[in-house]
């Protein structure tokens, strides 16, 4: 988008006394899937990705706050590498997840702009018992390099922003990026039989729900602090459970087994169910995550 266009939306929000909203991340699975709902809204938006603006670069992200004079900031950017988080992707796990959260939140602070931030189960340790719930307000203790940083990150949030929400969220699945819906999906083209963890318990997110969830707290104004959002479920579900109505409609054959069959250098959550309780108070109507992946599949995807 060039300067003067820019300039002038600016203006024109101005006049009209209207929010400018701005999007980091704006070409990940969470980013993508919040650009076209809010098109679908007709809602005017600056979206940047690491060209635009690279979050770890302060001087950076300042200039881009100061041409957009944002009123309110979805942050979607973030290193999700859960795995190399631990060795090779350390040190950009930190510089995203840490220096880029740090300097969108003090940028959003110096534009008096609203921040919604997008964490993660992960900064829990993972080991309560199956049937109990994580709490907004439960006290993290993170097991993994991404899961601290993760955390980090919050208290950044919390530290330099006066009006933020902070989203935490878990085995998120969209259309438009790598998920375990696209994996199992592609996995069962070559197999027969597939073999997916039954002892890590949680829920699925669709990126839809999340975004709708993160627009429903800004555009209304709830209370301002931590949220939880998954999408919804009857019953305890393991991944095992997900993949079976993943290809239900398939020759597949699912079964399960315990994680020590899939080691992996991050330790990954016994149980991420996260309790719905806060972000169903606002209002929020949260669908189940078997009706989520219906419309998932239904999803008219665009490119």
């Amino acid at each position: 988008m060039s300067q003067p266009l820019l300039l002038y939306r600016r203006i024109v929000n101005q006049l009209k006394g209207r929010k400018m909203i701005l999007i980091t991340g704006a070409n990940g699975q969470l980013g993508t899937e919040l650009r076209y709902l809010l098109d679908e809204r007709n809602e005017e938006y600056v979206a940047v990705d690491v060209a635009e603006m690279d979050i770890t670069d302060a001087e950076m992200v300042e200039k881009v706050f100061e041409e957009v004079k944002p009123t309110l900031v979805y942050h979607c950017a973030a290193y999700t590498a859960v795995d190399a988080a631990e060795d090779e992707g350390k040190e950009l796990d930190f510089a995203i997840n840490v220096t880029g959260t740090e300097n969108v939140a003090k940028a959003s602070e110096k534009h008096g702009a609203t921040l919604v931030y997008i964490s993660t189960d992960y900064v829990f340790d993972g080991k309560k018992p199956v049937g109990q719930e994580w709490e907004v307000d439960d006290k993290p203790d993170p097991q993994t390099e991404y899961g601290r940083t993760k955390r980090m990150g919050e208290e950044l949030v919390e530290k330099h922003v006066s009006n933020f929400y902070i989203i935490r969220t878990a085995w998120v699945f969209g259309n438009y990026g790598k998920n375990f819906v696209f994996t199992m999906q592609n996995l069962a083209k070559t197999h027969k039989t597939l073999t997916v963890v039954n002892d890590q318990h949680g829920r699925p997110t669709w990126t839809r729900t999340l975004a709708e969830f993160m627009t429903h707290l800004a555009e209304n104004q709830k209370e301002f602090g931590y949220y939880h959002l998954s999408n919804d479920a009857a019953e305890d579900t393991t991944w095992y459970d997900f993949a079976v109505e993943i290809l239900k409609d398939t020759d597949v054959e699912v079964q399960p087994v315990d994680s020590s069959k899939f080691p992996a250098k991050a330790k990954r959550p016994f149980n991420s169910t996260m309790s719905l309780a806060k972000a169903k108070a606002t209002g929020f109507v949260i669908p189940t995550w078997q009706d989520a992946l219906k419309e998932f599949y239904k999803q008219d995807k665009k490119h």
